[in-house]
């Protein structure tokens, strides 16, 4: 196993989920430490276990003591998709939704003056609010229905704050640690914290990785809230009809 994850190898992961390739999905999760990708590959995993598909539930069971140990927020709401489709749990009283954690996660974090925005509940498709075209095309009844449509506040950048804090602390770099600790001070921190951290190449591809898990274990968590859960994959065992 490498000791961290490329461009390469996410494009892998995410090429099969989209693909709904399991085995092309199992081959990708080797190429870097899967504690960096649970998130992101959890529900592939879980739609895979569902099917019972060679080797999902291995895969699983791994994934389950990952999201143990790692404890992000949303992490336990994943872990109980997980152990519900290995059948070692109920499965959680929370509606499918086809939604994309990302897109959800950057309307969940805008600055709340200015973002925001709803879900369409029948389709999954996020939109800001920022496009004024929520309801174009509806009728106006059907463009503020509260059964079509899901809001979503913007919550601002102080979740955003703390991962940085969290990146510096689990940081083996001691001399880059104490570079990034200066930048977030005051105003303009993720400004300057991301000029310090861009000089090292492998040090921001890190951080990208690390803020894109928890910001979608952030969106799981919120969604769960809200009654729902993204809706499982439905993996082959390979991407072919």
């Amino acid at each position: 196993m490498a000791d961290g994850w490329d461009e390469d190898g996410l494009r892998a992961v995410r090429g099969a989920l989209h693909a709904q390739d399991w085995a092309a999905l199992r081959t990708a999760l080797l190429r870097g430490p899967s504690r960096e990708v649970l998130q992101l590959a959890g529900d592939g995993v879980a739609g895979a276990a569902v099917r019972g598909l060679p080797g999902a539930a291995e895969m699983a069971a791994s994934f389950l003591g990952a999201l143990q140990e790692r404890g992000y927020r949303g992490d336990g709401e994943l872990a109980d998709r997980l152990r519900a489709a290995t059948g070692d749990a109920a499965i959680p009283l929370l509606r499918p939704l086809a939604v994309d954690l990302e897109m959800l996660a950057m309307l969940l974090e805008g600055n709340p003056a200015e973002s925001g925005g709803r879900i369409d509940l029948s389709t999954g498709e996020c939109r800001p609010a920022f496009t004024d075209e929520l309801g174009a095309g509806l009728e106006a009844e059907e463009a503020d229905d509260p059964a079509r449509w899901l809001y979503v506040p913007a919550l601002g950048s102080r979740a955003g704050y703390r991962d940085m804090e969290l990146f510096v602390d689990g940081l083996g770099d001691v001399a880059l640690a104490d570079r990034l600790l200066n930048a977030v001070r005051g105003r303009g921190a993720f400004r300057r914290f991301k000029d310090v951290l861009a000089r090292d190449e492998r040090a921001w591809f890190r951080y990208l990785r690390f803020c894109d898990e928890r910001q979608r274990g952030r969106a799981r968590a919120w969604l769960a809230e809200e009654g729902y859960f993204p809706s499982l994959p439905v993996l082959r065992r390979t991407g072919k009809p």
